[in-house]
C-alpha cells in the first residue's frame, strides 16, 4: 500500500529571489556575448536560460485546507499540506491538487428491509474529509464516488441489523436509540472507507420512514402496540396501589375483609384504576354486606 509522505520542498520566495536573478544573469550573458560575438557565451547564456526557466516551473503555491500531490516520471514523490508558496523539483508532474476540507455528503433515499422484514426507507449524512492524500488518489480509482458507495452499502447494511421500531426494554431500534444507531454507522463506514484515506468525523440518520406500501398498515400497528405497552404500565401500577391499600387497612385494622368482600374491593379498585374515564360514586346506605 503506497503510504502518504511529506514531499521535499524549500522556501518559494527565495528561489524567486534567485531565479530573478539568474535571469539578470542571463540577459548580462547574452549581452557580453553578442557585444564579444562569443560562440560560448552564447550558449552559456542559452543554457543558464533554459535552467532558469526549469526554475520558475518548480514554483506552487499551496493554499489552506488543499494539499498537492507531487509524482516524479510516474512515481508517487510526496505530498505537501502546508499551505504556502514553495518550490520542488521542476520535473514532477503532474502536482494534482487535493481538498483535506470537512465535507458533507447525504446518500438517496435507499428502499430496504429491515431486521424484521419490513420494507423501509432509509437515507444518512456522513460528515468527511481526506486524511492520507497517497490513499485516496492512489488506492481506488475515485475517492469522491468510493464514499458515497461505501456509504450506501453500509447504510445498506446498518437497516438489516435493526427493527425500525420496538417496544420491547433495552432492544436497540433504528427508530428509538439513535445515538447507538449513529455510531454503528459511523464505524461501518470509517471500515469501508479506511483504504481510501478518508476519515468519517460523523455519521447519522437524515431520513426514517416506513416504505408508503406499508405506511399506514404500521402506523396502526405502532399505535396499537403502544396502546398495549401504556396498558401494560398501567395494569402494572394499579396492582401495585391495591396490593398497598390492602396492605395498609390490614395493618391498621381499619376494616376486617374475608376473602369474597376483598376480591370485590380488588376488582373495584382494578376498574377505577384502568378505566379511561372518572369514576362514579355510589352511596351505600345499607351495611357492608346489603340489606
Amino acid at each position: 500500500m503506497i503510504r502518504e509522505k511529506s514531499a521535499g520542498v524549500i522556501n518559494g520566495g527565495v528561489m524567486l529571489t534567485l531565479l530573478l536573478a539568474s535571469l539578470v544573469g542571463v540577459i548580462l550573458v547574452f549581452r557580453a556575448g553578442v557585444t564579444q560575438a562569443s560562440t560560448g557565451l552564447v550558449l552559456t547564456g542559452v543554457l543558464l536560460f533554459v535552467v532558469t526557466v526549469l526554475g520558475f516551473v518548480g514554483l506552487l503555491v499551496v493554499s489552506p485546507g488543499e494539499a498537492r500531490v507531487l509524482q516524479l516520471f510516474g512515481g508517487y514523490s510526496g505530498t505537501v499540506k502546508e499551505p504556502g508558496f514553495w518550490w520542488t523539483n521542476p520535473f514532477t508532474a503532474p502536482r494534482r491538487r487535493v481538498s483535506l476540507r470537512v465535507r458533507n455528503f447525504e446518500s438517496a433515499k435507499l428502499k430496504v428491509n429491515d431486521h424484521s422484514g419490513n420494507p423501509i426507507e432509509i437515507a444518512a449524512v456522513v460528515v468527511w474529509q481526506v486524511v492520507d492524500t497517497a490513499e485516496a488518489l492512489f488506492q481506488v480509482d475515485d475517492y469522491n464516488n468510493f464514499v458515497k458507495v461505501q456509504t450506501e452499502a453500509a447504510l445498506r447494511n446498518l437497516a438489516t441489523a435493526y427493527a425500525y421500531d420496538t417496544h420491547i426494554d433495552g432492544q436497540i431500534s433504528l427508530r428509538s436509540a439513535t445515538g447507538e444507531v449513529a455510531e454503528h454507522l459511523k464505524d461501518e463506514i470509517q471500515q469501508r472507507l479506511s483504504k481510501a484515506g478518508v476519515q468519517v468525523v460523523e455519521a447519522r440518520i437524515s431520513h426514517l420512514a416506513y416504505a408508503p406500501e406499508i405506511a399506514q398498515v404500521m402506523l396502526q400497528r405502532q399505535q396499537a402496540s403502544a396502546i398495549v405497552a401504556a396498558r401494560q404500565i398501567i395494569v402494572d401500577g394499579a396492582v401495585g396501589m391495591v396490593e398497598m391499600a390492602l396492605d395498609k387497612l390490614a395493618a391498621q385494622n381499619v376494616v376486617s375483609l374475608d376473602e369474597e368482600r376483598k376480591a370485590a374491593m380488588v376488582s373495584n379498585l382494578l376498574v377505577v384504576l384502568c378505566s379511561e374515564r372518572n369514576a362514579q360514586p355510589i352511596v351505600n346506605a345499607g351495611t357492608l354486606y346489603g340489606g
